[in-house]
């Protein structure tokens, strides 16, 4: 299954589409069942559809919409898989019952984690403040990837447990009760009954003992407790637990925020991705969102899958993830957008264009070098596919070049598909002209070769990219304002601006932007700014213009 890609598209077509356990780790967080009429974020006619089809009923038909997707979430994770389930106090005890427990099963429940997403809440006078989110944890079976996480010792416990220094080496360490430790019975060595003087250092080397533990000082206090040195520089910290209060939420000065109204902190995600999978595992997002969860997967080396209804959504995840390209380890990535851009089609390899358009038929590409005697491809039963790409119509001449190489393909099939009536051969082009139309029309009517015409915006849907011109002015020393003005056939969603533009690549200083006017102050020299224009089909054109920054005299 290919891997590191932002899917365009309902995440019920597109997890349907995804082969069964072939997922280590689903983090799902759905849009919340809120009771409010209406609850856009961002605005484009995808984010609309998916809101009208999760709220056409009430509760009964948002966990009908939901329960659907998470048995697809089920079936494409592998046995050792799990999710992370991301909801909050308005449909949490419906999704629990009716969705998870309903498909996992309430013996793969494993956690209920509350997150606390609010520092301080509002005053309510009826009812305590709401501040937190819950978050499910299932696994699919009775074995799954789980690696302990932990976090910082607080200060107060540093200074009630590590407060012994080691004279010899200035390691700071506690000393922990032996069996508390998980170091198994304290009190014997081998066959015989430790019974040390008081104050006395025994050296604890039995084959059995627990990998780390080898050769470690075992005091015994006056008590006659059997005591183990646990040494700071080796603590990993305390376990984490299911109550989240150290991952704060992102704030308005947040680095690390786009503008996402419900965009969640890189720790959280990074918490759950480290807990449920390892390095080149599968994860998925089916509600990618803002891209949070694929951002930090890349990050991770975690081989990962992006899903969203929302064209914004998809792009600014794309922007997002291109920013961040030059940073070490950071993965490559691929986007599928169900338009395709129609200049960019243009544009593509001969060879390349061929194989993507049969591949889309539905057929198998010809993928043999030099000449394909006329025949770029295959049905699944043999028949033969041409394409033409072309954006002239295609002519008679071509047709007639066809009808010669399908024979040569495979004379006892061409037989067999002219004595039958079947279609002898699929010609794809962007256009036919009348002649050939024609003559198609009496090779099935008078000679029994029946050939099926086939348009490209068919089988891969196109249009025309938006128009964009970007234009500068001054307003005073070092301050300019910019104005993209675009122009498309299915209307313009948001603008990008990069303000330190170096031509190869597109790095985001603005993410979203709805109105195309900035205004921005610049250091004395030369700046080259470009604006990307996103439609609401994710199709993008960029421009660019130069300005000379000098204080006037």
């Amino acid at each position: 299954m290919a891997t590191n890609k932002l899917i365009l598209g309902d995440c019920l077509n597109v997890l349907q589409s995804i082969p069964d356990k072939s997922v280590d780790l689903i983090y799902a967080d759905p849009p919340f069942f809120s009771n409010r009429d209406f609850e856009i974020l961002w605005g484009d006619e995808g984010e609309k559809r998916s809101f009208e089809d999760r709220f056409a009923g009430g509760i009964d038909h948002y966990i009908s919409w939901l329960k659907v997707r998470v048995r697809q979430m089920k079936r494409i994770l592998k046995d050792t898989g799990a999710i992370f389930l991301h909801c909050d106090w308005h449909a949490n005890a419906n999704i629990r019952v009716d969705v998870l427990d309903n498909i996992f099963g309430r013996n793969n429940f494993i956690n209920e984690i509350i997150w606390q997403k609010i520092r301080s809440s509002k005053q309510q006078a009826s009812q305590f403040g709401n501040s937190h989110d819950t978050i499910y944890f299932y696994s699919k079976s009775a074995k799954f990837t789980f690696n302990r996480q932990f976090i910082p010792l607080d200060a107060k416990r540093l200074d009630t447990h590590y407060n012994n220094v080691e004279e010899e080496t200035g390691r700071i360490y506690q000393l922990a009760d032996f069996t508390q430790a998980g170091q198994g019975t304290a009190k014997k060595f081998g066959d015989k009954i430790l019974e040390p003087p008081r104050g006395k250092h025994w050296i604890w080397t039995q084959e059995k003992i627990d990998e780390g533990m080898e050769n470690r000082q075992i005091i015994f206090t006056s008590g006659g407790r059997p005591r183990v040195k646990r040494y700071l520089d080796e603590s990993k910290g305390n376990n984490v637990e299911d109550i989240w209060i150290d991952i704060a939420p992102l704030n308005s000065q947040a680095k690390e925020r786009i503008g996402y109204p419900t965009q969640k902190p890189e720790a959280l995600l990074q918490r759950i991705i480290e807990c449920g999978t390892d390095e080149g595992d599968v994860f998925l997002d089916p509600f990618v969102g803002g891209g949070t969860s694929v951002a930090v997967a890349n990050k991770l080396n975690r081989k990962w899958i992006g899903i969203d209804q929302s064209v914004m959504a998809i792009k600014v995840t794309e922007t997002r993830l291109k920013n961040r390209q030059n940073m070490l380890f950071e993965q490559p990535f691929e986007v599928l957008i169900p338009t395709y851009d129609y200049e960019k089609l243009l544009k593509l390899d001969g060879k390349e264009a061929e194989i993507q358009i049969v591949e889309a038929f539905g057929g198998i590409p010809n993928l043999k070098g030099g000449k394909d005697l006329g025949i770029d491809g295959h049905t699944q039963y043999g028949t033969p596919i041409q394409v033409k790409k072309w954006k002239k119509s295609v002519g008679r001449d071509e047709l007639d070049k066809f009808i010669t190489a399908i024979p040569r393909d495979d004379k006892g099939l061409f037989e067999k598909n002219k004595k039958e009536g079947q279609i002898c051969g699929f010609l794809i082009g962007f256009d036919f002209s009348k002649d050939l139309i024609n003559e198609v029309s009496r090779l099935g009517n008078k000679e029994n070769i029946f050939i099926s015409l086939k348009y490209i915006k068919d089988i891969i849907p196109y249009e025309n990219p938006p128009k964009v011109t970007l234009t500068a002015e001054e307003l005073e020393d070092l301050k300019y304002q910019f104005e993209a003005k675009a122009e498309s056939e299915t209307g313009i969603d948001f603008y990008s601006w990069d303000f330190n533009h170096d031509d190869n690549n597109f790095r985001a200083d603005e993410l979203m932007d709805k109105n195309g006017k900035q205004t921005k102050k610049f250091k004395e020299g030369e700046h080259k700014i470009a604006v990307r224009a996103v439609d609401k089909k994710g199709l993008d054109k960029i421009d660019k213009v130069k300005i000379k920054v000098k204080k006037n005299d």
